[in-house]
């Protein structure tokens, strides 16, 4: 497939991660400049080592201002200006009863992991791609945004702020060149839902794949697929929005989830 994107650079946050490592793949394939960042240090190497040799890594802290600026400064030293903008950091946060469990710490982590990371990485890329008069921008939210889950609070505020963030900042850049979107995904098979079902699995006294089974029918019956999404499934449309031939879509929140969610309206 030929996105119209050769030679353009992509900036991708959360790189580590398996959905990110595939979009990353892609776009290397496309003919993609990389830089690639994530907290962990091991694990960005891991992945970085399993595309083809070029990409730029930075471990970076985007919870900071000076991670995000190591990210731009990586970019500029390699002599790249950034085209793409791929923003998949983020944690799922604190978990439980909404006012009993959740403390203000909670809330404070989970926005400045999952809504400023997003913020500090826009004003560090976006202006850029204004003034050159073409951009893509693309920030992971989550099923959460449109079917929000009452142990999971932090979760669904901040990544429904990145979702209103993307969307605000769509109707003024997208006439600069600058096209932002957001891309929703449900239960993909990743490191974060794989601890969620070995913990369950555990709790249940269950094996792995009983525990799957059993958080579908109970936790996300309206998964009309039955099975977690692949990676490479939601690196396919993350990677559709970063190119030319996405030139008419902006301000929207793309999901992949299976069906789980059963609204139509975000």
């Amino acid at each position: 497939m030929d996105l119209k994107i050769s030679g353009r650079t992509a900036v991708l946050t959360g790189a580590a991660g398996d959905m990110i490592l595939e979009t990353a793949r892609i776009l290397q394939d496309e003919g993609c400049n990389l830089v690639l960042t994530d907290i962990d240090g091991d694990e960005l190497e891991a992945a970085a080592s399993k595309l083809d040799s070029g990409a730029v890594t930075v471990v970076a802290d985007l919870s900071t201002q000076d991670g995000a600026q190591a990210v731009a400064t990586a970019c500029a030293d390699a002599g790249w200006e950034a085209d793409i903008l791929v923003h998949g950091a983020g944690v799922t946060g604190a978990k439980g009863d909404p006012l009993d469990d959740i403390t203000e710490d909670d809330w404070r982590e989970a926005w400045n992991n999952d809504f400023m990371t997003g913020v500090r990485m826009a004003k560090a890329f976006i202006p850029g791609m204004n003034d050159r008069g073409w951009g893509r921008v693309v920030f992971v939210t989550s099923e959460n945004v449109a079917q929000p889950y009452p142990d999971e609070v932090v979760y669904n505020a901040s990544k429904a702020a990145v979702l209103t963030f993307a969307k605000g900042m769509s109707q003024i850049y997208a006439q600069k060149g600058t096209l932002i979107n957001c891309v929703a995904p449900a239960f993909i098979e990743t490191d974060m839902t794989d601890g969620m079902m070995e913990k369950r699995a555990k709790e249940r006294g269950t094996d792995m794949e009983e525990a799957i089974d059993s958080f579908l029918k109970e936790e996300r019956p309206h998964l009309a697929l039955d099975r977690r999404g692949r990676p490479d499934e939601v690196a396919f449309v993350i990677a559709c929005l970063c190119s030319e031939r996405a030139s008419f879509v902006n301000g929207s929140n793309w999901r992949v989830d299976g069906g789980s969610v059963q609204t139509i309206n975000v």
